[in-house]
């Protein structure tokens, strides 16, 4: 179901993790209608510092070896756990698409660093708001295995990883619920 009102979409975004993901493939124009969206995002001066890289198929598969090999190697015996080391393959197995979400830094930095990242997070969220409206399951997930990444990419001069959005179709059967305190505990109103 398309969702169409863009109060509701808003109000119904919320995280779809890879374990609630079905075996339904999210098609490749979906994906890429997903990067045009991405690519309206709000930039200073211009620099669109939004770059992603999408894998599918068998890439899935070596970034969850990469990630997994990568946690072993950077995690203490005393640290290691299990549990996530599998969780991070599942996670690799389970999703459609995984884009990693990358910034690149304007080589003149005519603008602070964090109005680029800020920009990155904003084509995102055009991302995640279209994948809610049309019903596709979404995470964005910024591991400490993000600063690893320069291993696994070929990236441009000043450009890194801040995080992977996992895409998935699911089966929806129930609401997902999110908590928001009040707005008016964050808010002070500035008249005179």
């Amino acid at each position: 179901m398309i969702h169409t009102d863009i109060h509701e979409i808003i109000k119904s975004r919320r995280s779809v993790f890879p374990s609630q993901y079905n075996t339904i493939p999210v098609s490749k124009e979906f994906i890429q209608l997903l990067i045009e969206h991405a690519n309206w995002a709000p930039t200073h001066r211009l620099t669109q510092p939004w770059r992603f890289k999408i894998i599918q198929g068998g890439a899935k598969n070596r970034l969850g070896e990469f990630l997994a090999d990568t946690y072993t190697d950077i995690t203490s015996n005393a640290d290691f756990s299990p549990f996530k080391h599998k969780k991070i393959t599942d996670n690799c197995k389970a999703v459609s698409a995984i884009i990693a979400i990358c910034m690149q830094r304007d080589i003149k930095s005519r603008v602070p660093e964090w109005e680029e990242v800020a920009a990155t997070a904003m084509a995102v969220q055009n991302m995640w708001l279209l994948c809610t409206a049309h019903g596709v399951g979404s995470y964005w997930s910024s591991p400490k295995l993000i600063e690893h990444m320069g291993d696994f990419f070929d990236f441009e001069e000043g450009e890194r990883c801040l995080g992977f959005f996992y895409l998935g179709n699911y089966d929806v059967k129930e609401e997902l619920s999110s908590k928001r305190g009040s707005i008016e505990d964050k808010i002070k109103w500035l008249e005179d």
